[in-house]
């Protein structure tokens, strides 16, 4: 066997059980290796080894459609894809992505960094290959979490799977509870034995008698199978018309290619339930440990983290203005889907779990739970990255800003989010959110200004949307935050030039970092509101200045300047320039974020020569 890592997916059709072996301590070793340098996911992916190793001795991924769900756990598959030696590049600025990317190899299916998508996805390919003629060459394989298949897609998903039957293999990667808790010895032999192939032919047996038999057969052999399965996990994707293997041992490669190969042979929708340990192989982060499941950089001997940081995170000063909310009103309540730690909410969960929840990956049931806490007189706080509220954005429309319910929607992950890419990016939240009625935008700049905007947001009896970086905000010194009011804007420095700074949010410190390279002095505008504008301040602001620059962590598109420019079309204000320094209209890539942001010509330095042109 081949150990020095140039390894083929096809190579490893040939290898026997201890070959695989061999090769998954490699796998883990390189991942290991890797994500101790450059960050990334670890404990999930530590834990899917033997299942995606299983699963390319199996099947073919140049032809069966393999589809991770959210993807972080795929590193052995980019791995067993031609991708060992590029593998060093992971989640760097030109490297390979830290999820599936069709780009990237044709071994990956399809894009995934959100969650619960795979089911659907592999319907959806089962549909096109019985419609190419190709089922008895294909067949998708979806390998979903348990965490993921908690949302409702993948439901939506399965029902129309177990109604039309189409060929399919779901992998329900089990690492942290199981669907129903197994009810001792016997639970699990049953389980073995509905694995095996002696069980499969037993039921395919009985059916075939049962059509000679007659109704009263049929009625008896049914009641017979539902008793064997009753006290397995199973029963629920049985009911929905999907067969249900398990639970298999995720470490066992034997039993897990036996179970593959039983599977692939049914011709029929089949759920493969397999339980992993997180982290295995690594004891360090062997668990529910959450802290690894997404890792910087760090020591491989003792797990702590290289980067060492006293700046207090944009997150963490939220929550600890939400906390003193919550403190002194127990009206103040508050959810996260299924990021509580990301989000900052974990401490507030522990001490108010009556208050405040976390609904699992489930951002549509988050966003319509609080409508009605609003419409009961709570305050809530729903706190959620940009990227995901995506997920909930009609959610939004009909359910909170329809009856002008006061919710709060803290959006976290606002802007670039660096290594985690495309699919992360926190750039769409002002374009999609501005377009909404009784939908207020504002942003805070620094650590006073975020409680200054908590206070306002926690008054506010309207939708609201507040938004803050990854990270630490711009740390640069700013003029002290005046209180937030609704449609007032702050103007931070006064001077001659006819060239204003309009920043937003984390672009109020990103404006006055380019000041610094600026030879003359130039007028700064803390916008705080999208949505209202300032009308009556941006009036006075087109009088003395006619040079107007947009700093901003959001999409052009709809974004800040387009709201600017909305403003001055309708004031028919025609002498003055505006420059959005917004993202453009294409997806951004992973990396390092300042290498992402020097990429696309926003640093400072950069920005304040295209100002000086």
């Amino acid at each position: 066997m081949d150990r020095t890592g140039l390894i083929n997916s096809m190579d490893i059709k040939s290898y026997d059980i201890e070959q695989l072996e061999l090769l998954c301590e490699d796998i883990r070793e390189r991942i290991l290796e890797v994500v101790s340098k450059n960050g990334g996911h670890l404990s999930s992916t530590l834990g899917a080894t033997e299942l995606i190793v299983a699963m390319h001795k199996v099947f073919d991924s140049s032809k069966d459609p393999f589809i991770f769900d959210v993807s972080h756990q795929a590193y052995a598959h980019k791995l067993l894809t031609g991708r060992w030696e590029e593998f060093d590049s992971l989640r760097q600025f030109g490297g390979i992505c830290g999820y599936t990317k069709p780009q990237e190899s044709e071994h990956d299916f399809f894009v995934a960094g959100h969650s619960s998508t795979s089911i659907s996805l592999g319907v959806g390919a089962a549909k096109a290959i019985a419609l190419k003629g190709e089922s008895n060459e294909r067949i998708p394989v979806a390998v979903i979490g348990d965490g993921a298949i908690s949302a409702g897609m993948a439901y939506e998903a399965m029902n129309e799977l177990g109604d039309r039957k189409y060929s399919m293999i779901i992998i329900l990667n089990d690492n942290e509870m199981s669907i129903a808790k197994p009810i001792g010895a016997m639970s699990r032999i049953l389980s073995s034995a509905m694995a095996s192939p002696f069980y499969q032919r037993f039921k395919n047996n009985v059916e075939q008698v049962v059509d000679h038999l007659g109704e009263g057969a049929y009625y008896m052999a049914k009641r017979f199978e539902e008793s064997f399965k009753l006290i397995t996990p199973g029963i629920l994707f049985e009911e929905m018309g999907i067969e249900y293997i398990g639970p298999v041992d995720g470490h066992n490669l034997k039993s897990l290619v036996e179970t593959y190969k039983l599977a692939k042979s049914m011709k029929k929708p089949v759920l493969i339930h397999v339980q992993t340990l997180k982290g295995k192989g690594y004891e360090i982060a062997e668990g529910q440990h959450e802290k690894w499941h997404g890792v910087g950089p760090f020591d491989r001997d003792s797990g702590t983290s290289n980067k060492k940081s006293s700046i207090k995170s944009a997150t963490q000063i939220y929550t600890d203005a939400l906390m003193c909310l919550a403190d002194n009103d127990t009206k103040v309540v508050g959810v996260t889907a299924a990021m509580p730690s990301g989000t900052g909410l974990s401490d507030l969960i522990e001490k108010y779990p009556e208050r405040f929840w976390d609904v699992a990956i489930a951002e549509q049931h988050a966003v319509t739970s609080m409508g009605a806490l609003a419409k009961e007189g709570f305050k809530p706080f729903c706190t959620i990255y940009s990227t995901f509220l995506q997920r909930a954005y009609d959610q939004v429309i009909h359910d909170v800003c329809l009856l002008d319910l006061p919710v709060v929607f803290a959006l976290d992950r606002a802007g670039i989010v660096g290594e985690d890419g495309e699919t992360h990016q926190g750039v769409f939240d002002i374009s999609f959110l501005r377009a909404i009625p009784n939908m207020t935008l504002f942003a805070p700049c620094s650590e006073k200004a975020m409680h200054r905007a908590m206070s306002f947001a926690y008054e506010y009896k309207h939708p609201c949307s507040l938004r803050y970086p990854r990270g630490s905000f711009t740390q640069i010194q700013l003029p002290e935050p005046q209180p937030f009011e609704l449609a007032k804007s702050q103007l931070l420095i006064e001077n001659e030039s006819d060239i204003l700074l309009i920043g937003y949010g984390n672009g109020v410190g990103r404006a006055r970092e380019t000041m610094e390279f600026l030879e003359e002095n130039v007028s700064l505008l803390d916008l705080r509101f999208v949505k209202p504008l300032d009308t009556q301040s941006l009036h006075v602001m087109a009088q003395k200045h006619k040079r107007w620059y947009v700093f901003s962590d959001s999409s052009k598109a709809g974004g800040v300047g387009s709201a600017l420019l909305e403003f001055l079309a309708d004031a028919k204000i025609v002498d003055v320039l505006v420059t959005s320094f917004e993202y453009e209209d294409a997806f951004i890539t992973h990396g390092n974020t300042k290498v992402v942001e020097e990429s696309l010509g926003i640093l400072p330095q950069q920005l304040a020569e295209k100002i000086s042109l």
